[in-house]
């Protein structure tokens, strides 16, 4: 791979371009060459999500003239938007060659193991990329023009003067690795390891057991001198510190930099929760218009999409099912010129994927617009292709009728839709279903809510047997009364546009949590939302409602907000909603919506940021000027939460700039804010957005941790994280750190 391979790259329905494509030298991306992107041609082996062998993908099937050998054809979907790369090579052993070597890198990017090696020898041996990349002219040493514009290029803002002070003439490959070493070292480290060492040049065994016990806190209580010995085998890179035992400022930098000393808790990779209460307790992973690839009136409907959301941890997806030719049922947004894809492929592709990530359940959310013949043929394509997973007859649930746990749905699959009514004749293949007893989604958005009860036009359509009696657990019913509805039995499940739940929101937001406590409650986007942007989540999730639907095709603040919600439980699409709403009384719209609880203090010193960007959209690319960076930190909860605050701006410095400033919030319910950490290149007319993580509040480590800008392979900014119970008493999930402070010379 790394030699490379000449192959064809399919472009529309009949442009055939002979590229060669290669692995770089540090296996890190997909390169091919001619192309008039030049450097930018390329795809990142961890914007990757899957390999597919043969001809699988609508490229494949649309090329005019399509005579390839099918052994010799693969397609690569990548990136945020999952396009793909569709390729056909010379033969049938070189494509093999490239599917697997992809699905062992693939394999090895999902591997911490692999993380931390890889992180290590980035953070190790980054000199002979950098070093040929700065040697434009190729005679392998770098001129003073040269340096000055790979500083540039690494946003280090070194006068010339000095750079010409520092070296008489060019720099060979030596005194480059001992310059780039130079600029390279954290001094926020340095310092922060002099600190623990008694001002030595390293760090023994017992500086570092103390730096552990004291500063880094949760899990490391009692550290053994053991463990110490692993940390210094395992990141040292000089030899003789590790016949002594002891770790450099390189190795400490190494263990900082790795898993070790990430924020994001390496418990919550994991399913961290208690899996085995009622569906009706926890927030569900949901997509909405899951077909759709880009805008709801004229983008492709693609059945990768599928793939795509369930391999992503989304656990409830949509079907818009509609009659379509040849007696074959279809998915597509109906009324609109978006694409349409057969029903059939839409369930062979769920049956593929729904537990390739995690085995909970999946939620197949039915919008049915079909006539009963082609019902019946949805039905059959269900029971025949899932099969097994289908059968829910050994699912036991008690006498109160109360939804059973995500644990005991292990490997099935729920079908969302509408039910005949229980007084039909029992002999009957097909009835009559009122739309005021189901709960799909709604054309018209003018609905509004009279007291208690949200009026709509009646209407009926015929149902298939066959389909209904795949519905089991999870009915569409409309929401009729949020007072009462749900008491009897919570075997249902209500869908309501996000317009009319932010109404509900405004005017009862205690009954709707309580609703939420009784059945299962499916919020989605507008119709008006035409371009399938997506509405803030977090507002209906403090509410509980568990299936907060979201457009996954579309990349964004809200999708990110939504990655880091799932990801606190091992982003198994099922995550634990607190104790207030599942039982008893919760209004999340008052000042004080927990009286008597103690409140969280978090405490964040923004230290230091390490090899921050210039901004994706910067005109001028490479050629703009070294960015200003700040750091922006939100919490986003509760109402009463919400808070942003931001640090000074540092001029001309995005390799290594210090802010050294702490922030502080107040939060009442820790347990569903997310904090984001936004990093900003000061303008004079403005800002541009230079990168963000947002993690679950309950996911962060506590001590000094590094926040990695997501989607970036180096950026991050270093921060030590306090959290302290509203007294300044420890609280039951972190220990108080002591907040060092730096001495900056």
């Amino acid at each position: 791979m790394q030699a490379g391979s000449q192959m064809i790259k399919l472009k529309g329905k009949s442009k055939a371009l002979v590229r060669l494509f290669y692995l770089d030298e540090h296996k890190s991306c997909i390169r091919w060459r001619p192309s008039r992107k030049h450097e930018r041609a390329k795809i990142t082996i961890d914007s990757i999500h899957e390999v597919c062998e043969g001809m699988r993908t609508e490229v494949f099937r649309r090329f005019a003239n399509n005579s390839f050998d099918p052994n010799c054809c693969f397609s690569i979907y990548h990136g945020d938007h999952v396009e793909s790369l569709d390729l056909v090579s010379t033969n049938g052993e070189e494509a093999r060659t490239w599917i697997t070597g992809l699905k062992y890198l693939l394999a090895g990017i999902s591997d911490e193991d692999s993380l931390a090696k890889r992180q290590r020898t980035r953070d190790q041996y980054p000199f002979n990329c950098t070093f040929s990349e700065a040697d434009k002219n190729g005679d392998g040493n770098l001129s003073i023009g040269e340096v000055l514009q790979l500083l540039h290029k690494l946003n280090v803002n070194l006068p010339k003067q000095k750079v010409r002070e520092m070296f008489q003439g060019s720099l060979t490959f030596e005194e480059f690795c001992t310059f780039y070493k130079l600029i390279s070292t954290r001094r926020d480290l340095y310092l922060l390891m002099i600190t623990y060492n008694n001002h030595k040049e390293h760090m023994d065994l017992n500086d570092l057991q103390r730096f552990l016990e004291n500063e880094q806190k949760a899990g490391m209580v009692n550290v053994t001198k053991d463990y110490c010995k692993m940390i210094i085998n395992q990141f040292e890179p000089c030899s003789e510190n590790q016949t002594h035992m002891v770790l450099g400022i390189d190795g400490f930098t190494n263990y900082m930099r790795s898993p070790a000393g990430d924020i994001f808790n390496p418990e919550h990779y994991q399913v961290n929760q208690d899996m085995a209460q009622p569906l009706t307790n926890y927030y569900i992973a949901s997509s909405h218009n899951t077909y759709l690839t880009g805008d709801q009136l004229l983008s492709q409907s693609r059945v990768d999409m599928y793939a795509y959301v369930l391999q992503a941890g989304c656990r409830c997806v949509e079907v818009d099912c509609w009659d379509g030719p040849d007696g074959e049922p279809i998915v597509h947004h109906g009324y609109t010129l978006t694409s349409k894809i057969l029903f059939k492929d839409v369930v062979e592709t769920i049956n593929k994927y729904a537990f390739a990530k995690t085995q909970y359940p999946v939620i197949l959310s039915i919008e049915n617009h079909c006539t009963v013949p082609q019902q019946k043929k949805m039905a059959q394509y269900l029971m025949e292709v899932l099969q097994e997973k289908l059968d829910l007859s050994n699912i036991n649930v008690n006498e109160s009728r109360r939804l059973p746990s995500p644990e005991i749905l292990k490997g099935k699959v729920l079908v969302k839709g509408k039910k005949l009514p229980a007084n039909i004749d029992a002999d009957a293949e097909e009835g009559d279903v009122s739309d005021e007893d189901s709960g799909e989604e709604d054309e018209e958005e003018e609905e509004q809510i009279n007291g208690d009860v949200i009026n709509y036009g009646k209407k009926t359509m015929r149902l298939s047997r066959a389909l209904s009696d795949l519905v089991k657990y999870t009915k569409s019913v409309r929401v009729h009364d949020i007072e009462t509805q749900a008491y009897m039995c919570s075997w249902q499940v209500s869908s309501l546009n996000e317009s009319l739940t932010n109404q509900i929101l405004t005017l009862k937001p205690a009954q709707l949590v309580r609703f939420n406590q009784r059945q299962l409650l499916r919020v989605y986007p507008s119709n008006y939302r035409v371009d399938s942007s997506n509405f803030n989540p977090q507002s209906f999730w403090n509410a509980g409602c568990h299936l907060v639907a979201l457009n996954y095709q579309t990349e964004g603040r809200m999708l990110q907000l939504n990655r880091a919600k799932f990801a606190a439980n091992g982003n198994c699409g099922y995550v634990l909603k607190p104790k207030c709403m599942c039982k008893g009384v919760f209004n999340p719209m008052l000042e004080d919506p927990l009286p008597g609880h103690r409140k969280s203090q978090l405490v964040l010193k923004i230290i230091s940021g390490q090899q921050l960007p210039k901004p994706k959209d910067s005109m001028l690319g490479d050629r703009g000027e070294i960015i200003d960076p700040f750091v922006e930190v939100e919490i986003i909860g509760l109402p009463v939460d919400c808070n942003k605050q931001q640090t000074r701006v540092v001029d001309d410095n995005g390799f290594n700039p210090m802010w050294e400033e702490t922030l502080v919030f107040t939060l009442h319910m820790p347990q569903i804010a997310l904090v984001r950490f936004m990093v900003w290149d000061h303008d004079p007319i403005g800002r541009d957005f230079i990168g963000q993580r947002t993690i679950a509040f309950k996911s962060m480590m506590p001590g000094y941790r590094h926040v990695y800008l997501e989607g970036m392979e180096e950026a991050s900014i270093f921060v030590h994280v306090t959290i302290n119970d509203i007294t300044g008493k420890v609280t039951f999930y972190s220990i108080f750190c002591i907040n060092l402070s730096f001495v900056i010379v």
